[in-house]
């Protein structure tokens, strides 16, 4: 079994040596999480607004109707263009640009921890066989979005079973897009209790980001995390640049 002292140490020595190349890769990462849970935040708290307001708006709507009958179907026509391109908006921005890019982010911490220092140029390898990074992307996501229909528990323990996929996807082109989920799952048997631990490990430096602003976050929290991840990766695909293995 791995022992994460060892491996937030390699992390950490990884992040060091390529400081400013790995904040700025975590936080183009951090941005992308951002932007999602930000849009999935407005969409909530615009559909759960105070009752009050919405019966306001509603006795405003009506008003309007009564004064000019022929505005309703051009008003509902503009409301539903405008939330569709938006979600339209999102979903390409999603599968055109936010997927590859967290595959190349993901990538470059790879490497970065495997030779001891990436370029940045590991950031646009997420855009090669653009196909299959969609693909296999997508069936994730489906599968995480069936299994949180099973309550909350079934789907935090899936999305750590699917936590390798986009190191997988690039570090494992011979695979299709279900042969990596599958490797996801096979390297993750008997590790997800242990990544958990290793998660809350950092909670004390998510703490102090909050308390700072996100500065910690950004420069420290996030970089360090992501090497600490790609060093897990390394570990359990046998890929360890140790002479001894940590098992």
């Amino acid at each position: 079994m791995w022992n994460r002292k060892e491996l937030k140490q390699k992390g950490k020595l990884a992040f060091k040596a390529n400081y400013w190349k790995c904040v700025l890769s975590a936080f183009l990462l951090s941005l992308m999480a951002y932007v999602t849970a930000f849009s999935s935040y407005t969409r909530n708290t615009n559909n759960a607004s105070d009752p009050r307001k919405i019966s306001e708006a509603l006795d405003s709507f009506k008003a309007l109707i009564e004064q000019n009958p022929n505005m309703a179907g051009t008003i509902i026509t503009i409301i539903a263009a405008i939330g569709g391109f938006f979600i339209v908006v999102r979903f390409l921005l999603k599968i055109f640009l936010f997927n590859p890019l967290k595959v190349g982010c993901y990538q470059f911490f790879r490497e970065n921890v495997h030779s001891g220092k990436a370029g940045l140029d590991q950031l646009k390898k997420g855009f090669g066989d653009y196909g299959h990074t969609f693909i296999t992307l997508f069936l994730r996501d489906l599968f995480l979005i069936f299994w949180s229909f099973l309550f909350i528990i079934p789907g935090i323990v899936k999305s750590y079973s699917y936590r390798m996929v986009p190191f997988i996807i690039k570090d494992r082109p011979d695979l299709s897009a279900t042969e990596v989920i599958s490797e996801s799952r096979r390297m993750m048997q008997g590790h997800k209790w242990n990544t958990f631990v290793l998660d809350l490990s950092f909670l004390g430096w998510a703490l102090l980001g909050v308390l700072t602003l996100g500065l910690v976050s950004v420069f420290w929290t996030e970089p360090y995390y992501r090497n600490t991840h790609a060093a897990l990766y390394l570990q359990l695909s046998g890929q360890n640049t140790q002479a001894e293995s940590d098992f």
